[in-house]
């Protein structure tokens, strides 16, 4: 893993043998470990150059690989993944898309209006800023007909009646094609989709075939980096709709860059249904750092109670099946990491691509 200033910098290598000596070298571009036995190289994507002289800390631990210190220059910024184009709502149509089968929910929607939702607790602070009776007092806020509203994990839109005759508030939406929960009715006119469910295009483009686990651990990347630069909040609760925690989630940082290269068939096997599009060369992803804890099959009970009452912790409701998606993809990224690094005090370490 390298990122853009210094960061720890690793690769696994077969084990050499007791007092076998070894020849590191590093270029800009690669990094290379011979021996008598062998070579192994690491060629970095063509974007990442490392700075040789700046190496610090070269150590062999056994069972793991080489560990070093050393600055990595990015010269991109890696596009992220967006449930909006910027312009679509300029331009014309959207159609909002089910993400796990291409499903389209709603058809040529114009959105005049995209708009960004206050926090949970607008209501109380209106209280203890007003020197009358708060006149938004038991009145929630609904999109108008071309409006989208966007929450921290959701965002809500008007339905038209002729296509839903409807609904019933507090019921659950699901995609007609592969039975996915997409959102819930929040009246007859509204209904909350899930980030991590829809993808909204213009409704002149083709749907975009994007890995499961990409799209997922990307939305909730963002997710993060914007709840904690605009909230100043750095540790989240992952909690399903039934209101059950799930992961306990602690930002650390949001300026890491990982570097993939070729994968083992291990993982592969391991973790093949949570496989991206392989590649024959390596490749560069802006990541979050994150430390977490699973509070599935009662662990961590008493620590998720404490963070649910604690007012500094942001909690993050997402489907059930999505939480149980997103605690897979840490632990296959936890599983990546030397047995050194997996672990910071009681909490686990892992990686969140954008």
């Amino acid at each position: 893993m390298a990122g853009m200033g210094q960061r720890g910098f690793f690769f696994n290598s077969r084990e050499p043998r007791e007092g076998l000596p070894m020849d590191i070298s590093i270029t800009p571009s690669s990094l290379q470990m011979r021996t008598s036995d062998g070579c192994t190289d690491i060629e970095l994507p063509a974007e990442v150059r490392l700075v040789p002289s700046s190496c610090r800390g070269l150590h062999y631990v056994p069972g793991e690989g080489l560990h070093l210190r050393l600055q990595a220059w990015a010269e991109f910024s890696t596009k992220q993944i967006s449930l909006f184009n910027q312009r679509s709502h300029v331009q014309g149509c959207c159609t909002f898309h089910c993400q796990s089968c291409g499903e389209a929910i709603i058809k040529d929607r114009k959105l005049l209006r995209i708009l960004p939702l206050p926090s949970e607790n607008w209501g109380a602070l209106v209280g203890e800023w007003c020197c009358h009776p708060d006149p938004f007092a038991n009145k929630p806020l609904h999109p108008r007909e071309n409006d989208c509203l966007i929450g921290d994990s959701f965002f809500l839109v008007k339905l038209r009646s002729d296509r839903w005759q409807e609904p019933k508030a507090n019921t659950k939406v699901i995609c007609k094609r592969c039975k996915v929960i997409l959102g819930e009715t929040m009246s007859s006119e509204t209904t909350k989709f899930y980030k991590t469910e829809i993808i909204i295009q213009p409704s002149e483009r083709s749907f975009p075939i994007l890995p499961r686990s990409q799209f997922v651990q990307s939305i909730v990347a963002q997710c993060l980096v914007e709840l904690s630069s605009a909230r100043s909040t750095f540790r989240f609760t992952v909690q399903g709709q039934d209101g059950k925690v799930y992961i306990l989630l602690w930002l650390l940082n949001s300026d890491s860059l990982v570097i993939e290269s070729l994968r083992s068939p291990e993982a592969i096997k391991k973790f093949s249904l949570l496989e991206d599009i392989s590649t024959d060369s390596p490749s560069a992803w802006n990541a979050v750092k994150v430390l977490y804890q699973p509070c599935v099959k009662i662990k961590n009970e008493k620590l998720a109670s404490s963070w649910e009452s604690d007012i500094s912790v942001h909690s993050l409701t997402l489907p059930c099946a999505t939480c149980l998606e997103l605690l897979l993809i840490l632990s296959r990224s936890n599983a990546t990491l030397p047995p050194s690094l997996r672990h910071m005090n009681s909490f686990q370490v892992a990686f969140l691509k954008m």
